[in-house]
């Protein structure tokens, strides 16, 4: 394995924090070990030459790569089954019977290869039913990485990744591609719209969000990072919206505005 020198270490933590608010600081093993087989597939014989490479590139590409190697982890349909539960018995009930235009919209930033998004229209066809067709309730979802994006419009997954959902569920929003793989069905692949976004970036958003899903992504930054994102989500909500983070993740109650609803899922008063 390539051995990353602590000058080289922090020059990238450095980068990664400034250009995408990730926090590498005690990550040193994680980054030896994820990206050795990059570097070296690159071509490159240590990791100097390589972040030269990397800071220099003004396409952008490579950083983006660099981050996809880092954050992307392994997740699957209907994960954190208690957040659909609230989503499908406490909010969707509300919004139904109190927002008259119709027009619901949510956000899933993050969104890695896409089974949150999908599993949230899933939850959001089952809700209405036939009356979904009266709703404009297409789901946004961002991430900064191009390639966990190609897998979410791909929309093909491993049979794994589906056992958490119901024989029904698995019927009418799958197509088995292959006997370990299934494809989400072309109607479902139009309720979610993917668009590349980092959230360091200003949010551009026109309207506000009655829901934000970004569960797990904020482990990765530092706190100042994560309070100044929350006071973003905060003013791209509207008034009694909701933000779901990871289960493992909190929001300082005595930092942002938002209120606590119940364990890890926060609302805008």
């Amino acid at each position: 394995m390539l051995r990353l020198e602590r000058h080289d270490f922090m020059r990238l933590v450095t980068f990664m924090k400034s250009s995408y608010g990730i926090n590498l600081e005690q990550q040193l093993q994680l980054v030896e070990t994820r990206l050795d087989p990059m570097v070296r597939a690159r071509g490159f014989t240590g990791y100097g030459p390589y972040l030269d490479y990397v800071i220099a590139d003004k396409t952008k590409e490579e950083s983006k790569a660099l981050v996809t190697r880092l954050t992307t982890n392994y997740t699957y349909f209907m994960r954190e089954v208690q957040h659909y539960e609230y989503l499908t018995k406490t909010i969707l009930p509300k919004l139904r019977d109190t927002l008259p235009t119709k027009d619901l919209r949510i956000w899933s930033a993050g969104c890695s290869s896409g089974e949150e998004a999908y599993t949230t229209a899933m939850v959001l066809d089952d809700f209405f039913g036939v009356a979904k067709r009266e709703w404009d309730s297409t789901v946004l979802a961002t991430d900064i990485s191009q390639p966990v994006l190609q897998m979410a419009r791909d929309g093909v997954y491993p049979e794994e990744r589906l056992q958490k959902l119901s024989p029904a569920w698995r019927a009418k929003y799958f197509q088995r591609v292959d006997p370990t793989h299934y494809r989400i069905s072309p109607a479902l692949q139009k309720e979610v719209v993917f668009q590349p976004f980092n959230l360091m970036e200003r949010f551009p958003f026109r309207k506000k969000f009655h829901v934000i899903f970004c569960r797990n992504v904020m482990i990765y930054f530092d706190t100042p990072t994560v309070n100044n994102l929350l006071n973003r989500f905060y003013d791209s909500l509207e008034v009694g919206g909701h933000l779901f983070v990871g289960l493992s993740e909190t929001v300082n109650q005595e930092v942002s505005k938002l209120k606590f609803a119940q364990p890890s899922i926060y609302v805008k008063q």
